[in-house]
């Protein structure tokens, strides 16, 4: 997942988040540059998808340029703000553009793993914003071509008067936890012996404690209680934000569905199988429930 997790452990009425703290001091967004903007700036630059990257040494750097100089169409450019005193646009690259001496492309989750967490966060956005640009040049409801709004991040429909934000997709990540034990899952083509959490999206009409029960019982067969909030990440791949839950175990006999999963086991946490990236908010959620059930049975194995 993005690196930049909004981890979160409430207690007694206090929360630390950290991570988003770190992000908010760094990343100040905004859709509208300043009219004394200076270049070169910050460029997170797609093309077909892949992120254009330099390396200085074994630094992964995004490019300072100025947009124009990638061929990129002035309409074809959006501001996302600074980060770290810069300013920072998205960029879409027509497909046959040459690239800048030095530079390459790189696929946005390699990057994510590699970047820092809040560079890896704003490359994240800008291709969420790249993308939804590009499927909204035209209107669902009439058909007719969509402009820049005039105040909003947002594509209108100058004659039905359609607005067209961009869309986030909520869903709900859930670690079962029973005694000292975890209940991890594989999806098909995942990793060869490596395990996750379960995770779904939220669907129309649900709250997220209903969509985490429904996800559990679906893929797993089994009840759940006492969901426990840790903390939401944006994943671009392609708009979602996840917010990631730990759970009791409440009955049922588990057992993987057959079709999202293809095993689910009960781990005991001192006999994990391989595991997420740290940079995904999954393994940040094992870790700290692996933390909590140590310090809850005071450290025995």
């Amino acid at each position: 997942m993005c690196a930049t997790a909004a981890r979160c452990a409430c207690s007694a009425g206090s929360c630390e988040n950290n991570a988003a703290m770190n992000s908010a001091r760094r990343f100040n967004p905004a859709h509208r540059p300043p009219g004394d903007i200076e270049f070169p700036a910050l460029c997170c630059a797609f093309q077909a998808g892949r992120l254009l990257v330099q390396r200085t040494g074994a630094a992964l750097q995004l490019p300072r340029l100025h947009p124009g100089q990638l061929g990129a169409k002035p309409e074809e450019s959006h501001y996302l703000g600074t980060l770290d005193g810069q300013h920072c646009f998205a960029v879409r690259l027509p497909e046959l553009q040459p690239l800048p001496e030095g530079a390459e492309l790189m696929g946005l989750r390699a990057f994510m793993l590699e970047a820092e967490d809040v560079v890896a966060a704003v490359a994240g956005l800008a291709l969420q914003v790249v993308e939804w640009d590009r499927t909204h040049r035209y209107c669902g409801s009439c058909g007719q071509p969509t402009v820049a709004h005039a105040s909003d991040r947002a594509r209108e429909c100058p004659d039905c008067r359609q607005i067209y934000y961009p869309r986030i997709s909520p869903v709900v990540m859930a670690l079962v936890t029973r005694g000292r034990r975890l209940l991890l899952t594989r999806k098909p083509g995942y990793a060869a012996g490596r395990y996750t959490v379960i995770a779904g999206f939220v669907e129309p009409g649900e709250t997220l404690e209903h969509a985490l029960a429904r996800e559990v019982r679906e893929e797993v067969g089994v009840e759940t209680t006492k969901p426990r909030y840790f903390g939401s990440q944006p994943w671009p791949f392609p708009n979602s934000l996840v917010m990631a839950f730990s759970l009791e175990y409440a009955g049922g006999e588990m057992r993987a569905d057959g079709v999202e999963l293809e095993d689910a086991r009960w781990f005991d946490i001192d006999a994990l199988p391989d595991l997420p990236e740290p940079a995904h908010i999954s393994r940040q959620l094992i870790d700290a429930t692996i933390a909590r059930l140590r310090n809850v049975s005071g450290g025995a194995s």
